[in-house]
């Protein structure tokens, strides 16, 4: 079996939802489909929720209306005949009905995690229900009946694998099993969510789950590429990544894929396959264990960086100094990235200043220490990367003049980190363009 997961761009218009059910369908085998919401409905809803969090009552009624019509005009060109064109105005109905019943009540954190699954939900019944117009066996795999997060907001990958253990058997005269994306219950049994992004995440942990052939997540761009096409204008798509490059690369700004979505899939080696929903023709991009050593692979780019450099004399030749440091960013519950020591300093990145001025000052403690904002990572990812001769010097010898603050190299086989002033990021990024891969700007 396979997973197939669409994301909201994917599915935002009718025209692209229709495309979807035509790769499904011509898709050989047993596949889950995975649904985003419709693009856009997230981040409404969250508009919503928050004027409703803060009182703001006519603000989120205006909201729900234009979000509402948008689904009634959504359904009125994705179902053609009356008997599923009633079918789709009854399901906008049903839904805003139970928005508008939220937003009616005393509205909490638990009403708004309830309102966010909204979109998945509309958009999966709309997807089964084109489905049945066009006499396509299928059955709704609700995520609500088997995804799940504990305490720590974690999901239980286990109980997640026994409960589709036991789904699945009843639904195995059909091919196509369609399900929600982000949406899960937490250890409250309440409502919940995987966060932004978290399809992709879903995707991920029902191919664990149920040890599939593959995961595809189809987006509208054909694969990885090895920079930010955003920035870059000459870029190619990869064709094969290791677990451990495509991590890497997305946990230091590549775009196209979820920061967790690789671990479930790395624990069971369950390939995963990046393809474009606009040409399905294009190879994409696998990632999987098996890869090429010693190659440059792809870039990416962290912004909002923040580097704190500590000047100690007290550092020289003591022992427990770091242990010390770091506690406090323990403490605070703030992750560093980047690490930097010399025998009376050490510099660290962080990416998250919600405790910066209380990490401040109790590092003051221990000297002087400096803080700069504006910084930015830049990822230089390969695999075993030692490997390769002259690695480091084809890296600085691409920057040329741009002034680089920090290199961590040695700590990982899979990449080389640099960070450099937030302004010299788009210079940097065209410029290892042009050295490492030979494409220009």
């Amino acid at each position: 079996m396979q997973v197939l997961k669409f994301g909201g761009t994917s599915v935002g218009k009718p025209d692209r939802l229709i495309k979807v059910a035509d790769l499904v369908i011509g898709a050989a085998g047993k596949k889950i489909v995975v649904l985003s919401a419709l693009s856009g409905t997230t981040n409404m809803l969250v508009r919503i929720g928050e004027f409703l969090l803060t009182g703001k009552k006519k603000e989120a009624d205006d909201e729900i209306g234009l979000l509402e019509k948008h689904y009634q005009q959504y359904a009125g060109v994705l179902f053609t005949s009356s008997e599923y064109l009633a079918i789709g105005q009854d399901i906008v109905s049903r839904y805003f009905s139970l928005i508008r019943l939220l937003a009616a009540g005393a509205f909490d954190d638990r009403s708004y995690r309830e309102l966010l699954a909204q979109g998945e939900l509309a958009s999966t019944e709309f997807f089964y229900y084109h489905l049945r117009e066009r006499k396509v066996e299928s059955r709704l795999l609700p995520a609500l009946h088997f995804m799940s997060i504990d305490e720590n907001q974690e999901p239980e990958l286990e109980k997640i694998s026994e409960r589709l253990k036991a789904l699945l058997p009843s639904m195995s005269q059909v091919d196509i099993l369609v399900t929600q994306g982000y949406i899960c219950r937490n250890h409250h049994n309440e409502i919940d969510n995987l966060k932004r992004g978290g399809s992709d995440y879903t995707a991920s942990l029902i191919g664990a789950a149920i040890r599939a052939e593959e995961i595809q997540i189809w987006t509208d761009i054909d694969g990885m590429h090895n920079n930010d096409p955003r920035v870059v204008k000459k870029t190619q798509p990869i064709a094969e990544l290791t677990f451990d490059e495509a991590s890497e690369l997305a946990y230091f700004g590549a775009k196209i894929l979820h920061p967790s979505t690789i671990v479930p899939a790395q624990k069971y080696g369950v390939p995963v396959r990046l393809k474009n929903t606009m040409d399905e023709k294009a190879p994409g991009t696998l990632i999987s264990d098996k890869g090429t050593r010693g190659e440059f692979k792809a870039i990416a780019a962290k912004d909002n960086i923040i580097a704190i450099n500590i000047k100690s004399s007290r550092m020289l030749l003591a022992f427990g100094f770091l242990r010390r440091v770091f506690e406090i960013f323990e403490k605070y519950k703030t992750p560093i990235d980047m690490i930097s020591t010399s025998e009376v300093a050490v510099s660290v990145t962080v990416d998250d200043e919600s405790h910066l001025d209380k990490i401040i000052s109790e590092l003051q403690h221990f000297g002087t220490i400096e803080v700069d904002k504006h910084q930015t990572i830049i990822c230089i990812v390969g695999n075993k990367l030692a490997e390769k001769k002259r690695v480091l010097a084809d890296v600085f010898q691409s920057l040329g003049d741009v002034p680089v603050r920090m290199v961590s190299y040695g700590g990982s086989h899979n990449n080389i980190s640099i960070l450099v002033e937030t302004n010299q990021k788009e210079k940097s990024l065209r410029l290892l363009n042009q050295g490492l891969f030979n494409l220009g700007e």
